[in-house]
């Protein structure tokens, strides 16, 4: 979940670096370091953010040509400026940055220990470090070869780049698990986690894979695999725009990626669904396509938001094509050896196609003889190359740690691949068809309108400054939207919040109800309206504070309800593209009250790239 950034050429690589790492911050915000050659090696690291570092030391005084930098989510080691990377060897002379856990660092560590090594920190990246330093004491070996002989004796998960003060012209970067890119420019190079911080100079990108390392130098770069095979590698284009992950004017990445949802969805229709042809085309799943329509069953993986996602398309796909769907939490997956058979179809879903546990229950159900369709926002990421088809979002960059835009890009993607599939499958009309077609191109401006709520939410969310616990509720399609909701308020304002069926709260939640507890109820006009009607009712008899998410022009519910926040009215398999941004907008803006950071909540990171 770190970010990493690596810079040779001409410029002052301190000056590339901690842009870069600003603009990575989203994946770590517990500290941040830099190492440059200048007469020497020098690193300099803080506990805090990346502003703290700056503050700190300053960067004009770094004249080096050459450098790495990293901003920190701890796993191993509490966030101090010791835990900080970069670390350092022993001798000094080799610095190292780290994405990942190695598993297998303790046994390494007192192997180190028993050869005399000191450690200064916590971590598992500071024996990496003195691991490289050892073989190369031993060996006789270039910063390159040490670092491969290394990697063959870590079991784990890791993007590295290493610098060495010895041969100040190259860096060496690899990658197992973890996310690396390398930005080809006119006589520099730059490394990277993601290519958010190197959009600025080039748009000519090589993605690592697993098990290969690069050795970087001014003239040009090597990539072998770690049996010391040369690899050729593919360069891709960046399709992305300096613009999209800036602020634009907004006060956070949150508000921003939530008022950008009316073009991200036409973004993810773009190209596929022709409205007045009413022709729908996925290109992304082709091969498999007929497969998918014949499916027996299909297992959806994901996480956190994605999961909720997946909730949603289990829904849709169940009722357009009569297809049983089972949803896993891809970090349950593969503990609990679950039935796969040869041929099953495996959706997994991640808006960073980095998602670590899903990486490895993609790889089970894979092992297992299944068909994985990838549904991902990041082109070139681990989770797009590891699966056999998919679709991408074309969502664009999202840079705030609580998905939004992502999540209704999912959905988006998803309504889509299950219209596609009942349609070839026969289980609905073309008329029927053609209408949920129509409702779908509609959304884009049916968001606009509840985006224009905007001050009317906020005025509610005044409600929420000092409670501690929430309530949502929904049912049938917007059930996962609750959840989703829920998910929303905890992890920007750090109130408890839990997501129910409506018709569960009276097996339990209700007894939480009283004056002082918010229940937030979606309650669009849909088959199950009634019952929904019923709920507040029961909640309204024990004095509980009701928010109602309601379709526009409903007169009964507002009459019964402290407050309401009205949604165009759509077909109920569309409601959850609108019935949440009520919610992200609610949530949003409870955390401002509250005086949190939105974009870099507490103990969270955007990808989640360890286990």
């Amino acid at each position: 979940m770190c970010g990493i950034v690596g810079y040779i050429g001409a410029r002052r690589a301190s000056s590339v670096l901690i842009a870069g790492l600003q603009r990575l911050e989203y994946r770590g915000y517990d500290s941040a370091g830099i190492a440059t050659i200048e007469v020497g090696l020098i690193v300099n690291k803080k506990q805090g953010k990346v502003q703290d570092l700056v503050d700190a030391i300053g960067v004009t005084k770094l004249n080096g040509t050459i450098g790495i930098g990293h901003t920190r989510w701890a796993t191993h080691g509490e966030p101090s400026d010791r835990n900080a990377h970069p670390h350092v060897s022993e001798n000094g002379k080799i610095s190292i940055i780290h994405n990942g856990i190695i598993e297998n660092y303790q046994a390494i560590k007192t192997d180190l220990e028993i050869r005399g090594y000191v450690f200064k920190s916590d971590t598992d990246t500071e024996v990496v470090v003195c691991l490289i330093e050892d073989i190369q004491k031993n060996s006789k070996l270039q910063i390159g070869d040490a670092v491969r002989v290394a990697l063959t004796k870590i079991v784990g998960a890791y993007a590295i780049v290493v610098l060495s003060e010895d041969e100040p012209d190259r860096l060496i970067a690899a990658r197992k698990g973890s996310p690396l890119v390398i930005g080809l420019g006119q006589g520099e190079f730059f490394i990277a986690s993601d290519a958010t911080p190197i959009i600025e100079f080039t748009d000519q990108v090589i993605y690592l894979n697993d098990e290969e390392i690069a050795v970087i130098t001014r003239e040009g770069y090597e990539i072998k695999n770690l049996d010391d095979v040369p690899q050729s590698p593919y360069i891709q284009r960046l399709d992305l725009e300096l613009e999209a992950i800036e602020k634009g004017g907004y006060d956070y990445f949150m508000l921003k990626e939530i008022f950008e949802q009316p073009s991200s969805i036409a973004d993810c229709m773009r190209g596929r669904l022709v409205a007045a042809e009413h022709k729908l085309v996925l290109g992304g799943i082709h091969k498999y396509a007929q497969q998918l329509v014949d499916a027996k069953r299909i297992i959806i993986i994901a996480c956190g938001t994605s999961w909720h996602a997946g909730l949603v398309a289990e829904y849709i796909i169940e009722d357009l094509c009569r297809i049983p769907v089972e949803v896993e939490y891809a970090s349950e997956f593969r503990y609990r050896n679950p039935v796969i058979n040869k041929g099953d179809i495996v959706l997994a879903i991640s808006q960073s196609g980095e998602t670590a546990d899903t990486l490895a229950a993609i790889e089970l159900a894979k092992s297992k003889g299944a068909i994985i369709l990838g549904i991902v926002n990041a082109v070139g990421s681990s989770i797009s190359r590891a699966t056999h088809e998919g679709a991408y979002l074309h969502a664009g960059p999202e840079i705030g740690v609580a998905s939004t835009k992502a999540f209704t890009g999912q959905l988006t993607v998803l309504i889509m691949i299950g219209l596609r599939m009942a349609i070839r499958k026969g289980t609905i009309t073309e008329t029927a068809y053609h209408d949920l077609l129509d409702e779908l191109v509609a959304i884009p401006d049916k968001i606009k309108i509840i985006l224009k709520k905007n001050e009317e939410i906020q005025a509610i969310s005044k409600r929420f400054e000092n409670v501690h616990n929430c309530l949502y509720l929904g049912r049938g399609f917007n059930f996962p939207v609750a959840l989703e909701g829920a998910l929303k308020l905890k992890e920007i304002s750090y109130i408890h919040a839990e997501g129910y069926p409506a018709a569960e709260m009276k097996h339990g939640p209700i007894a939480l109800v009283d004056k002082n507890m918010p229940v937030i109820i979606i309650a669009t006009r849909d088959k199950s309206y009634d019952k929904i009607v019923s709920n507040i009712q029961e909640i309204k008899a024990r004095k509980g504070i009701v928010i109602a998410v309601v379709t526009q022009g409903d007169s009964l519910i507002p009459n019964m309800v402290d407050f309401t926040i009205e949604v165009p009215d759509t077909h109920e398999l569309m409601m959850p593209l609108l019935s949440v941004i009520p919610l992200q907008l609610l949530a949003y803006h409870v955390a401002v009250i509250r005086r949190c950071n939105v974009d870099q909540p507490r103990n969270l990171a955007k990808s989640v790239t360890v286990e």
